[in-house]
């Protein structure tokens, strides 16, 4: 399942990129230990942000933290705060 999480995550950072907007790089080695300590943290990436600006949440690490495919990867305070973040962003969920 990880391994399909970090596929997810660098296919949204390439779509990302695809709308002009560079999200930091992440070594998939690396890739879990990221997403946890940027889950984990008070402050919202400046990736969320921008993406946030554009309207396109979907593509956030948050988005994917509480899709049904991933979300036992995380902890609950890591989802909760991923759901936080996109709802206080005004994200839509489909």
């Amino acid at each position: 399942m990880e391994e399909k999480f970090i596929a997810a995550w660098a296919a949204n950072r390439e779509k990302a990129a695809a709308l002009g907007l560079r999200l930091r790089p992440v070594a998939p080695e690396e890739a879990m230990k990221t997403a946890r300590r940027q889950l984990s943290g008070a402050r919202v990436s400046d990736g969320f942000a921008a993406l946030a600006e554009r309207g396109r949440l979907e593509l956030s690490l948050e988005a994917l933290a509480v899709d049904g495919r991933f979300t036992a990867l995380f902890s609950d305070e890591e989802a909760n705060n991923a759901l936080n973040r996109l709802l206080d962003a005004g994200y839509r969920f489909r």
